[in-house]
């Protein structure tokens, strides 16, 4: 989902650095609110394993570019569902920013466009499970329904992103849509995956003794809200 160089350029840049900022101040509320609720240590360390797996995701994982951009594994529903909504938001904000400080530096002028693509379909996700998940729920008892809804969420969310920025850089071309919807269709395809990947995941916390108590996960997975 990396917006290609130069399809947004010179002034336009400005908006992608006021919805990072919007973002990042969401981020950073949901953040502090976490910290309140089971305390720094489980934030730091939930918010490092986060960022550890984003990092995995752009840059071991496969990524192939598709029309006006990259496509990617991100798997935002999974870490939504393992470490929370503050650690996922991190974890997607300094994932990439690493690959772009120490692999891609030619992506960092487009990293207020990029981040914003990645959290603000993360807060819808957030506010879709509020919807979808009673609160007698725990994450690890999720159907592959409900799966398949948060993460075509949020997989729909980046696409509408991606979509919205080539248009305000370059416009209505009929190349230029042709690019989008290419894109688009090649990403939706990881609705496909991800649901099955997020209850293959969930099945294995499940199984695992102590790990609700080790303070590296949610504790929405194990524990009803």
């Amino acid at each position: 989902m990396h917006i290609e160089h130069g399809v947004v350029t010179g002034a336009k840049l400005l908006l992608s650095y006021g919805t990072a900022a919007a973002a990042g101040a969401t981020a950073l509320k949901m953040t502090a609110e976490a910290a309140l609720e089971k305390g720094l240590p489980s934030l730091a360390a939930r918010s490092v394993l986060a960022t550890a797996a984003v990092f995995t995701f752009f840059q071991v994982l496969p990524h192939h570019p598709v029309g006006i951009s990259e496509v990617h594994l991100i798997l935002g529903s999974t870490l939504f569902l393992l470490f929370g909504a503050a650690p996922a938001a991190v974890g997607l904000a300094m994932g990439l920013l690493l690959q772009g400080l120490f692999f891609a530096p030619f992506d960092l002028p487009q990293y207020g466009m990029n981040v914003t693509t990645l959290l603000v379909p993360l807060f819808g996700l957030r506010a879709l499970a509020a919807r979808i998940i009673a609160p007698g729920t725990a994450y690890v008892d999720l159907s592959y329904g409900q799966a398949l809804k948060l993460s075509t969420a949020y997989q729909g969310g980046i696409v509408a992103w991606v979509g919205f920025w080539a248009v305000y850089g370059q416009g209505f071309e009929a190349a230029n849509l042709a690019a989008i919807g290419s894109f688009g269709l090649a990403y939706m395809s990881v609705v496909l995956l991800e649901p099955l990947v997020d209850l293959a995941v969930l099945a294995g916390a499940k199984s695992l003794k102590g790990l609700e108590k080790s303070g590296i996960v949610t504790p929405r997975l194990h524990h009803a809200a």
